[in-house]
């Protein structure tokens, strides 16, 4: 099964394109208003009546040109009251364009902080509700890392279009300003800033791409840098004297992705000048024009100061808006990428009516010529499998690395559906019980279990997160478990913080480690416990223990279990030996014995080298 490219991965951006992305903005805004209402009514409020300001400060400045040049040559013409109150009037505006100005910036830093914790907790919240396979899938980990990117670098968006709105509407009253005066000015201020405009569109686009086809690599270098300089992966990095290794893994990817870079940038900033130059001439020309009236005396001095001034800022504003409309375009495009993460469906679909999970479950479950493929992958993980787990019964999964055993017990807590075949229980497609009923029932701890870098207790209540104010609850799983030992040894008991992340924690060996894993399968009271490898890092003496109350523990109900170690394995009602994903055997430990096949074969290898 072939994967799909990438849409858009080497493909130059077009108008098109770009104006179609600005289709993304409501979305957006949505998500802005239902961050915080009140404070995104605020910003827009306050950015409207800033704008009208500096046309007005113009405005007032040429009167008080006017007015003086008037008292000059005239003394006693002009009230020097009327200079002052216009000097007053023209103070107060700066004034309030600077209070308003700094209102905005904060409306937009805090907008902008809630709108990025917002956007995060709305991935978690979908990234939730996807299926485990997809999470094992390179691509869809490109669009995830895109996604959360944008809940920082879209906050810049949002300051960005509200001031474009802001902006706008300035240069509508600088604009009338100017066209009462002559309307050339305005054609002559579009050409000297249409080049300029162009050019930075066309390197936003050359700058998106480069950043999209760079995300896997750039996903490669976070990698090597933790792999390079984290509390996890130290005691290898020494042992094997992989820092000069790892370094110059970084070094090399780090350096392509800078010539890269630095080819974009400096195209850009020699074609930015280009376009500076044009656009500086323009303006010079139409202060030519303006300075021209003026000594003609078709315009007063404060005409001059007013064109001027209006002129120059028409210019900037123009210049800006231009500017960060491709900014925004192209935002919009990388908005693209958080829309499209919240548009990944899962596959694994709740049931239009789902049943309640059978509580007792009086049959078990049936396997029936179930197979899984994961995608883009020409291999089966599992084929052809027929079996029944029964109710009460304890089975082991035999094979060698690679059997299908991890994803046989996945398909049986359905973190995935069978490509082919069904999982029937008590006579019911799996498909049709409820997916978090069926989940509560199932307890089930994998091998690569995940540290908790938090409490003790938080390790333990995160078995069963609807129980985690019940501390008796806790402490009788840490005691079936043997984790209940640890308490003595740790200075806050329960409270304890685990691992070396974070100031404070005490790490644990392996075996304690797999103790407290162990710990939140005993959390919720499951009809099916699944362990994977639930003894790999434990003692032989406390292997024994462990089983030893797992097995008093599971007394009448269902398990399975995975190990490669025989000594377990013995102790199930049934032997399941899988060989590429496919049921080779099944049986007792004496059934298997006897027939003499595969079982028997890893059984009397393993057992001769205890001889």
């Amino acid at each position: 099964m072939k994967r799909p490219s990438p849409p858009g991965s080497a493909e130059q951006v077009t108008w098109k394109q770009r104006l179609r992305a600005l289709g993304n903005l409501p979305a957006f805004f949505r998500l802005v208003w239902q961050t915080s209402p009140w404070m995104t009514a605020a910003d827009l409020g306050l950015r409207v009546l800033r704008s009208a300001i500096p046309v007005s400060v113009l405005y007032v400045g040429k009167l008080i040109i006017d007015l003086v040049v008037q008292a000059s040559r005239h003394p006693g013409s002009v009230p020097t009251e009327r200079i002052w109150e216009l000097v007053a009037l023209e103070f107060g505006l700066a004034i309030a364009s600077d209070g308003l100005g700094r209102l905005t910036n904060l409306l937009d830093s805090l907008l902008g902080d809630l709108f990025a914790n917002h956007t995060t907790v709305l991935i978690m919240e979908h990234a939730a509700t996807l299926d485990l396979d997809q999470f094992e899938d390179s691509e869809f980990y490109d669009k995830l890392e895109r996604a959360r990117q944008q809940t920082t670098g879209r906050t810049i968006l949002l300051s960005q279009i509200l001031s474009q709105l802001q902006d706008l509407i300035t240069m509508g009253f600088l604009a009338v300003g100017l066209m009462t005066f002559n309307i050339w000015l305005i054609l002559l201020l579009l050409l000297a800033v249409i080049p300029a405009f162009l050019g930075e569109s066309y390197f936003n686009d050359k700058t998106y791409l480069l950043m999209r086809e760079q995300t896997m690599g750039r996903r490669e270098m976070d990698y090597v840098r933790y792999l390079g300089a984290s509390d996890e992966t130290a005691k290898e990095v020494k042992l094997f004297d992989l820092s000069g290794f790892l370094i110059q893994i970084y070094r090399d990817m780090s350096h392509r992705y800078y010539l890269e870079y630095k080819r974009l940038v400096t195209r850009r900033s020699v074609w930015g000048t280009v376009f500076s130059l044009i656009g500086s001439a323009g303006y010079y020309a139409a202060y030519v024009w303006i300075i021209g009236r003026t000594l003609t005396g078709k315009l007063s001095i404060g005409d001059l100061t007013f064109l001027a001034g209006s002129f120059r800022q028409l210019r900037a504003l123009l210049d800006g808006i231009l500017t960060r409309f491709t900014s925004v375009s192209q935002g919009a495009i990388y908005l693209s990428d958080l829309f499209d993460f919240f548009q990944i469906k899962p596959r694994i679909r709740p049931a239009e009516r789902p049943l309640p999970f059978p509580n007792p479950i009086k049959t078990g479950f049936v396997f029936e010529d179930v197979g899984f493929q994961y995608t883009y992958s020409e291999r089966w993980a599992n084929r052809h499998l027929n079996f029944t787990l029964h109710a009460g019964e304890k089975l082991a999964l035999v094979g060698e690395n690679g059997a299908g055993k991890t994803t046989l017990v996945k398909l049986l807590a359905r973190l995935y559906d069978p490509t082919e075949g069904r999982i029937l229980l008590d006579g019911v497609d799996l498909k049709e019980y409820d997916m978090a009923d069926l989940r509560r029932n199932i307890g089930i701890i994998f091998q690569d279990f995940i540290r908790y870098q938090m409490t003790l207790n938080n390790n333990i209540v995160v078995g069963n997160i609807e129980q985690k104010e019940s501390q008796d609850r806790v402490e009788r799983a840490a005691m079936q478990s043997l984790a209940g030992e640890l308490v003595e040894k740790l200075p806050k008991r329960y409270d304890q913080p685990l691992g070396r992340r974070f100031n404070n924690g005490v790490e644990l060996s392996g075996g304690e480690w797999q103790k407290v894993a162990l710990a939140r399968a005993y959390m919720r009271d499951a009809q099916l416990l699944i362990l994977d490898e639930p003894t790999a890092a434990l003692d032989a003496r406390a292997e024994h223990e462990v089983f030893q109350r797992f097995a008093d523990l599971t007394r009448g109900k269902m398990a399975v279990l995975i190990s490669h170690r025989f000594s377990t394995v013995r102790m199930a009602d049934r032997i399941l030996v899988l060989e590429n994903g496919q049921l080779l055997e099944i049986g007792s430990h004496e059934e298997l014995l006897a027939l003499g096949g595969r079982y028997a074969e890893l059984f009397h290898l393993q057992a001769a080298g205890y001889r």
